[in-house]
């Protein structure tokens, strides 16, 4: 790739951390990117990286705004997107996009597969493009961390994509536990009917002539070089490591929202496996069972968080009738209270009590957290673009979020017990785990 508005833009980043604390005030404005402005009356000029499949409801739903530019490395998985925004320009490769583009966009959404979330949505930040990336935010520790200090650094507005994060339910949830509805939580529970997908496959499939229609050297972004196969790509990605990351990324940044944002959660001390089914060093496990320990924070006590997918369960609260749906049934969360038990959904919708008899009379406590219109994550998003208060799912809160989803997967990659020192982002008791923070990088593709 030549040299663009990119790599100055990189090359500006590196200048900043090399120097420190050494470069003045004026000196570091003189390099910040600019960050568009747009007034609250004004469209977005958007751009997509990655609009198959979720990307085309990322960009149908921000399409209020102008859709200038569209970014996939599958014609066949961007077709539908080609034809519901004719005008807007294509592209296959975003570093080539977002150079050309520079200048007519203020914003960018990455719906691509969870390995090349962190490369393209720092290349957008670098240029002072506002962000919204879809859950995980990234797929390493690392990659998080870097994201969050860049949304500051840049001072550009920012989203995840765990939607649920924008709904009444989960403030609901929020605000009847720190009225003390069931008193200090000691336990919380989460699980998941994933995966959907293939995992538990211990070694990489045969390779298969690459279509036509996609470009596979680019969908592989940084991730180490293999031959292709359909079964990779364009869904089956996510449980392979390379790509994806499993059940827990998937659901964990939906389904434990709930708990991280009702218990305050922060970094945990620890996360352990309990259990897990097929184990290897290709793909997720096809079951697990994770412990996390969370210290006592703030106003809450030490909580211990556990995490079930693949079929696995969490034991049913004693006195709660064996036909009482648990969450949504296939997806939810318990808390386990010095008061009582509360059980809520996915996206934390439909919380009440368990028994469910002691829901009769209850009255749920005042709102003290604001309400997004119409619980849209989207326009969230856009209204902070052009000036509003900070999406609620910013990279303030979605970043550590992430950094705790994926510490399970450390666990899940070696087994045991691992102690996490959050600060410097290191495992204290494993050597081995340590090699999974931080990924590795094709040249061309250096975070």
């Amino acid at each position: 790739m030549k040299e663009g508005k990119i790599m100055e833009a990189r090359k500006i980043r590196r200048r900043t951390f090399l120097f420190g604390t050494a470069l003045t005030a004026a000196g570091c404005a003189v390099g910040r990117p600019r960050v568009s402005l747009v007034s609250p009356n004004e469209k977005l000029n958007v751009a997509g990286i990655g609009v198959g499949g979720k990307g085309y409801s990322d960009l149908e739903n921000v399409s209020s705004e102008n859709i200038v530019a569209l970014c996939d490395v599958s014609d066949k998985s961007a077709a539908k997107a080609w034809e519901r925004f004719p005008n807007a320009r294509r592209y296959r490769d975003y570093r080539e996009m977002l150079d050309k583009e520079a200048n007519n966009i203020d914003a960018v959404t990455v719906s691509t597969a969870d390995h090349a979330h962190a490369t393209a949505a720092l290349a957008a930040m670098e240029l002072g493009k506002h962000v919204y990336v879809q859950k995980p935010l990234t797929h390493s520790i690392h990659e998080a961390r870097v994201l969050t200090e860049a949304a500051r650094r840049y001072k550009v507005a920012t989203q995840m994509g765990n939607q649920g994060h924008s709904g009444d339910g989960v403030r609901q949830l929020c605000e009847m536990i720190w009225s003390g509805a069931i008193g200090p939580v000691r336990e919380a529970h989460i699980w998941t009917n994933r995966p959907l997908w293939p995992q538990g496959m211990p070694k990489p499939l045969d390779p298969e002539p690459v279509p036509g229609f996609l470009k596979w050297d680019l969908w592989l972004n940084h991730a180490p070089e293999r031959p292709y196969n359909k079964k990779y790509a364009p869904f089956n990605w996510r449980g392979w490591w390379d790509f994806g990351c499993g059940a827990l990324g998937d659901m964990g940044c939906h389904i434990m929202d709930p708990a991280n944002w009702s218990l305050k959660l922060g970094a945990p001390t620890s996360v352990e496996v309990i259990r897990q089914k097929g184990k290897n060093d290709q793909t997720a496990p096809e079951s697990s069972v994770l412990r996390y320990e969370f210290p006592a924070r703030a106003d809450m006590a030490p909580v211990t968080v556990y995490w079930y997918d693949g079929g696995e369960l969490p034991p049913r609260p004693a006195g709660v009738d064996p036909d009482t749906k648990l969450g949504d049934g296939a997806n939810g969360s318990l808390f386990i209270g010095d008061k009582g038990v509360l059980t809520t959904g996915c996206y934390g919708g439909h919380t009440r009590f368990l028994p469910e008899e002691l829901n009769e009379g209850y009255t749920m406590p005042r709102e003290i957290i604001p309400r997004i219109p119409n619980g849209d994550h989207a326009q969230d998003w856009v209204q902070a673009c052009k000036g509003g208060r900070p999406a609620c799912s910013n990279f303030d809160y979605g970043g550590p979020f992430t950094e705790t989803v994926l510490l399970g997967n450390l666990a899940l990659r070696v087994g045991g017990k691992l102690e996490w020192d959050s600060a410097r982002m290191k495992v204290t008791n494993n050597r081995e785990a340590n090699q999974y923070v931080r990924e590795t990088y094709r040249k061309g593709w250096a975070l």
